[in-house]
């Protein structure tokens, strides 16, 4: 599932570019399907944690000039350091690496709050 996820999201960002796929990837409905095409059942209550731990372990930045950062468990405590990482192998600026280090913080708030 994790070679079939690099090879779409390879064909995505060749043929429309990384904007589109991410305007694709932040469509719910979208995301749903990538997870029923790469094989998860549809109506999984962990299909968007799976389908992100495969989209993370499938997207090369060097290859993809895209990353997937953070996950659950004792891995989101390291978010933040990973954001700072591939953002500086990417060539962000400081800036941006922050401004991408304060949304993970602030959905990760929001996503605790939930629970």
């Amino acid at each position: 599932m994790i070679k079939l996820a690099g090879h779409i999201v390879t064909v995505i960002v060749d043929e429309y570019g990384h904007d589109k796929f991410l305007q694709r990837i932040s469509d719910p409905f979208w995301f749903q399907a990538l997870g029923c095409v790469l094989g998860y059942d549809w109506h999984s209550s962990g299909v968007t944690t799976v389908v992100t731990g495969v989209l993370k372990s499938a997207i090369k930045p060097e290859e993809h000039g895209l990353a997937v950062c953070g996950g659950k468990g004792r891995v989101s405590k390291q978010t933040p350091q990973e954001i700072s990482q591939v953002g500086e192998n990417l060539g962000f600026s400081i800036e941006d690496i922050d401004r991408l280090r304060y949304a993970s913080r602030m959905s990760a708030k929001v996503d605790e709050k939930s629970l």
